[in-house]
């Protein structure tokens, strides 16, 4: 099962997003997966992908899209959610010192900890993709 959602750079469609996720993978999953457990996992990644590439990406453009596509094939689920920003340097990236008490920089740490992996691609078919995999267990 493939989907995918065009939504405006607007943290008033978050709900929006997280429905329409969830509404997918229940129609496609039905019973077969703990939801409380797999549904807090990936609205919290949804979440930390869709606000980035609003807050960051988008900052300037706040009419540019957000694309976010999803694919279930058998129990993998492959997130990817795409943006026309600038994009981020990973490089550059440092994960916080819980002893500093910085208030951002958490997201990368916490998706990398939800999901099974991880990537980013810079400026890939006119935009950057987050993408985000999880393997379901029955």
């Amino acid at each position: 099962m493939k989907s995918e959602l065009h939504v405006p750079s607007d943290l008033k469609f978050l709900s929006i997003v997280e429905n329409w996720l969830l509404g997918c993978l229940k129609i496609q999953l039905g019973e077969t997966v703990d939801w409380s457990r797999l549904s807090s996992r990936l609205r919290l990644a949804l979440v930390e992908a869709y606000s980035n590439a609003v807050r960051h990406a988008h900052k300037d453009q706040p009419n540019a899209p957000v694309l976010i596509r999803l694919e279930l094939k058998d129990q993998d689920i492959a997130l990817e959610v795409w943006d026309r920003g600038e994009g981020f340097d990973m490089s550059t990236y440092f994960p916080p010192d819980p002893l500093d008490k910085q208030e951002g920089g958490y997201g990368w740490l916490i998706m990398h900890r939800l999901m099974d992996k991880v990537e980013y691609q810079l400026q890939s078919d006119g935009g950057n993709c987050l993408k985000l995999e999880i393997t379901v267990s029955e």
